[in-house]
Order: structure tokens, then sequence, then C-alpha cells
């Protein structure tokens, strides 16, 4: 690992103005250590930001803030997210291992970058590590690779569960600008698509920070699930994972929720099969409709078509289990 300077700070004042070129944020760390490990990420400066941003949830007009600084752990055990946003501690459960959720903050987990094994592989060609290089993993081993939304210059996916739990419900990132006001990004506009500059992974403004995240009040507490399918049960990214929640009059459904993670460079919404669902009955077959109908978009490639079948039976078990809930 290359030799750094430490630095902590108390406020984002302080943490604004040590941000520049070769400087690295960080708060749990479970993500920038294995970059430095890994010589992709080569900082002279490290600053310490867990002191100067919010540490607590708070409920705000029945609207929930999380702070940038609350750990994964602390989202899936707090009594008013299981109570009236049980998606987003069922996201959490699905990621890493306790360990991993202990340390991991909010900020840091809709910050992580992909862990497409040729951006940690130094020796490949990654647009996303070394711009302008090419894509080993477009032509090369793209099994865990994306299936929409991809371009040639970059296949990888976006590695997070919560943040496929926050598009599904709408959330807000709220950031703090270098001349210290206040900016919000509607969550599903956050992440990009990799297009011709895949090293850009998400519209955070330069020289800024996350604050908190606000998810607003919504009806889905009584019928949510969250599946990830992955090759092993713990400490392993989804090959495909759906976030899935329903509003329900009787057996009707007024408002639907579908998102996936492990199928495209950012958390994926599915719109259009959501408002296929609004005004149908939930039963199975309208649920294999909704699905099918996902699936639709889907290009995999050379080594990843599985995912096509696997994703629409992912869709339509999520889809059941938030009966069951």
């Amino acid at each position: 690992m290359k030799p750094f300077e430490f630095i902590r700070v108390t406020n984002t004042k302080t943490a604004l103005s040590h941000k520049k070129d070769h400087v690295q944020y960080i708060a749990g760390g479970t993500n920038l250590v294995d970059l430095m490990k890994k010589n992709v990420h080569l900082p002279d400066t490290v600053v310490d930001i867990n002191n100067a941003l919010i540490r607590t949830i708070d409920t705000h007009d029945k609207n929930i803030h999380i702070g940038a600084m609350v750990r994964n752990t602390e989202i899936a055990t707090d009594a008013k997210v299981l109570k009236d946003f049980p998606l987003l501690a069922k996201a959490v459960l699905a990621g890493a291992s306790p360990q991993i959720r202990n340390m991991a903050s909010t900020g840091g987990n809709i910050l992580q970058r992909t862990r497409c094994p040729y951006f940690y592989d130094t020796t490949t060609d990654c647009n996303k590590r070394e711009p302008g290089t090419g894509c080993s993993a477009y032509a090369g081993e793209n099994r865990m690779s994306a299936i929409i939304g991809y371009s040639k210059d970059c296949v990888a996916v976006h590695p997070s569960d919560l943040c496929v739990a926050f598009v599904a419900l709408d959330a807000e990132v709220h950031v703090i600008t270098k001349d210290q006001k206040e900016t919000v990004i509607p969550f599903q506009e956050f992440h990009r698509l990799p297009g011709n500059d895949p090293h850009l992974d998400n519209n955070l403004p330069d020289h800024a920070l996350i604050s908190f995240i606000k998810i607003p009040e919504n009806p889905f507490a009584k019928h949510c699930a969250y599946l990830k399918i992955r090759d092993r049960a713990s400490y392993a990214f989804a090959l495909v994972s759906v976030a899935a929640a329903l509003h329900l009059d009787g057996d009707r459904i007024v408002e639907a929720r579908l998102a996936s993670g492990g199928v495209a460079h950012k958390p994926w919404r599915w719109l259009e099969a959501e408002e296929f669902l609004i005004g149908k009955n939930a039963t199975a077959a309208v649920f294999s409709e909704a699905a099918a109908m996902i699936v639709a978009d889907a290009h995999p490639l050379a080594q990843n078509g599985f995912k096509v079948g696997m994703l629409k039976g992912a869709v339509e078990s999520a889809l059941a289990q938030c009966l069951l809930a």
C-alpha cells in the first residue's frame, strides 16, 4: 500500500477544504481499504469524516432521514425502519456479512465501486479504472456482468443491495456542496450508466459530501420483499437481486415498486412493469406477465445469459413473497 497522510475532521467545512485530487474520504473503509491495497486508488491523503457528518436516523413528517455515517447494521435494527420501511432492513441483511455491516456507512454504501474483477486487476485494461484503455470484461469473463444498460466501454454492475431498496422507495440524496449549500438528487438519477465515461459512477457534484438520505412515507410496509440470488450465502454480491413492494386493496394492486441489482451499472428500476401491475389482481399469472415484460429488455453477454431466466424467476418469487409478508 502506498504511504499516505491521515487526517481527522469534525465538520463539513473542514472536510470539504481538504477535497482535491489524490484525496479520499473514509468512513467505514470497507471498500476504500481494499482499493488501496490493490493499488486501484492511490491517495496522498485520507480524510476521516466519521465525526463530520450525521450518524442518526431521524423522522421528519413521517419521512425518515438516514445520516451518511449511519452504519448498515443500525438501519437493519432501527425500530422506525423495521415498522414503516422494512424493505430497507431486508436489503441490508441480504448484503455482505455482519462484520462488514457493522462498519459500512450509508454514504459509503452508495458510493462504493464495482466489484468487477478487471477493475481490481491493475494488469488488465479497464475504462472504469483507467479511461481509454478498454473493457476487458466485454469479451472476457463476464458471468457477473450487466445484462441491461451497458456499453462496449463498460459492462460492470453496481454492487449494493441497500441502493436497490433506496431506488425502489424513491429516496433522495441530500448533498452538501463545496460552498456549504444543500442540493437534492433523486436517487434514481444519482448513479450513472457507463456510456462513454464509465469512470464516472454517479452524479455527485465535485467537491461535495452526502449529508443524508431521505425516504418519503410510503404504503409498502406490509407487503415487501428483497430477494438476492448469489453464488454463496454469505459475503457474496448478487448475480440478480429484486426489491419488490405492493400496495394492495384486497387482491387489487394499487401501487407497485420493482428494482434490481446485479443487472446494470446502477440500481435498476422497472418502471414499465410497475405501471403494468397497477389495477391488476395480485396473482401468479399477473406476476409472470410482469416478469416477462422485464426480461424482454435484457441483452445478455456471452457468459451471463443464465441471468435472464434467473431474473424472471426472481421477480415472480419476490412479488409472491410480498403476499406472504
